[in-house]
């Protein structure tokens, strides 16, 4: 296994500028961010910094403008390979996926902004170009989306991206686990599909986890809610033998 740490779009956009990211929040998902590079340097895992450059005048990330400048957190790391993008994955229209097949790379490291966006989207290119793909749920983050089609809490869309990619795209992780993981040479564990909708195969199941579920989307009791719905998911499959992934 070599993996490489990509650090998506770490910009000053992001931190003090249009498009602040609010969870995690930054004094979280910044800090973890230099760990995992420090991890990285630490143990010969490539760093890529990936940055977003849109054309002059654009209201955000506009080539030149200040928030369009890598924050100081990555600003001042020597990177094996820096990249520029338009697009939302840090493969299109890049010379990523060339790199990393030149350098053995077989398994890839996703930090970075904002989660639902450029890091899922370069997550789920990486796993349908074979790479494997580990994802960092606290050195990523997103902040609240509002459009016509509804609205959604940034720790809501954090966490529907989180339990999506360990469902078919990504090894989910905390920073600390995969600094783990790197120092031990292991790899990380993930889920699938199939053991992601074991509850749905469960008669009654389905019903009473749902129904926790829209408890904790109405606000009814969330905290409690949630932690039900968490020893719910935690005892589900107790007794249950691995599955094959889908």
């Amino acid at each position: 296994m070599k993996r490489a740490l990509i650090v998506i779009d770490v910009q000053n956009e992001y931190v003090t500028g249009n498009l602040k990211i609010c969870h995690p929040d930054l004094m979280t998902s910044i800090p973890n961010i230099e760990v995992a590079m420090d991890a990285a340097a630490d143990h010969g895992v490539k760093l890529v910094l990936v940055q977003h450059i849109e054309d002059e005048g654009s209201p955000v990330f506009a080539r030149g403008s200040e928030g369009a400048a890598l924050h100081s957190s990555v600003a001042d790391r020597t990177p094996d390979l820096l990249i520029t993008k338009q697009g939302v994955s840090s493969f299109a229209g890049t010379q990523l996926e060339q790199w990393l097949r030149s350098e053995g790379v077989d398994t890839v490291t996703i930090a970075g902004y904002m989660t639902q966006h450029c890091c899922a989207g370069t997550a789920r290119d990486a796993a349908a170009l074979g790479f494997t793909v580990e994802f960092l749920s606290d050195a990523t983050g997103t902040l609240d989306l509002v459009n016509p089609a509804g609205s959604i809490s940034a720790d809501a869309l954090h966490i529907s991206v989180l339990v999506t990619m360990d469902s078919e795209f990504a090894a989910v992780a905390t920073t600390e686990e995969w600094t783990l993981a790197v120092e031990a040479g292991d790899t990380l564990p993930a889920s699938n599909l199939w053991d992601s909708t074991g509850h749905a195969r469960v008669p009654g199941k389905h019903e009473e986890l749902h129904k926790l579920m829209r408890e904790v989307r109405a606000g009814i009791d969330s905290d409690i809610a949630s932690e039900e719905a968490r020893e719910f998911r935690n005892t589900l499959y107790v007794g249950q033998g691995a599955s094959a992934a889908l």
